[in-house]
């Protein structure tokens, strides 16, 4: 019975693992510049914020704020796009309009219920 009971666990959590990298699918539904750190100016006597875009991406139950791991020349993307994700710790990888990225996952939450 013991050994029947340790078996069932590990499929269930085998099971809840490999659904944690199925592609799943959102909508970004907003796009913020952040301060994410400074640098020296080119006079060097002082520094300047350094800006990144900060996305809220909306899935059918949460909301992830994903952010650029460094200030980066990646383009903007468009509020209302759809976008399939996949998330591995702390990053999400997504495709948006052909193309692949990755960013930092900042927070989630979750997404209050229809009424």
């Amino acid at each position: 019975m013991r050994k029947m009971l340790i078996l069932l666990a590990g499929m269930a959590f085998s099971s809840g693992m490999a659904a944690a990298n199925e592609p799943r699918t959102g909508t970004i539904i907003s796009e913020n510049s952040v301060p994410c750190g400074s640098q020296l100016t080119k006079n060097k006597k002082g520094t300047t914020d350094v800006l990144c875009q900060e996305y809220v991406v909306r899935a059918a139950t949460t909301e992830y704020r994903v952010r650029q791991e460094k200030p980066g020349a990646q383009a903007l993307l468009p509020v209302n796009a759809e976008v399939e994700f996949t998330l591995d710790k702390d990053k999400m990888k997504f495709k948006a309009n052909g193309k692949k990225y990755e960013y930092i996952v900042v927070s989630e939450s979750a997404v209050a219920a229809a009424k």
